[in-house]
């Protein structure tokens, strides 16, 4: 796919303040504020940037760490990974992979069948849940 390119005028006006602190600015909201923590219809967790689909509902747990949790992307292609050294800590950052937008970060100790937890901020992500 073509990456999503847009200057920060206009990811200014498309995103709410918090989208753009967290998604352009590699911000992290605070623990168990996103509805979508809560969230358990089947669906696709997509990126509220561009609209990407990142995330299967199935892929989903309860991590209790108050963001999102996934154990694997909807696909490799989805998301792209990045070494963060930011804050005195080496982690493994994740984002869209179609517009670049910050997403959160994945580590090594989620459930099986992968063992990776993808905690994401619940800002950075927009649910389209399954038609029935």
């Amino acid at each position: 796919m073509t990456k999503v390119e847009k200057s920060e005028a206009e990811w200014r006006q498309e995103l709410t303040p918090e989208q753009f602190r967290v998604l352009r600015k590699h911000g992290t909201e605070r623990a168990g504020t996103s509805p979508l923590n809560h969230e358990k219809r089947e669906g696709m967790f997509c990126c509220a940037g561009c609209g990407r689909p990142l995330f299967r509902s199935e892929a989903k747990f309860e991590s209790g760490t108050g963001w999102p949790s996934f154990f694997e992307p909807s696909g490799k292609e989805s998301v792209s990974e990045y070494e963060d050294r930011s804050f005195f800590m080496r982690r493994t950052e994740v984002r869209c992979a179609d517009c670049d937008g910050h997403l959160g970060h994945v580590f090594p100790d989620g459930p099986k069948p992968t063992g990776l937890r993808y905690c994401m901020n619940g800002v950075a992500l927009d649910f389209k849940p399954d038609e029935t």
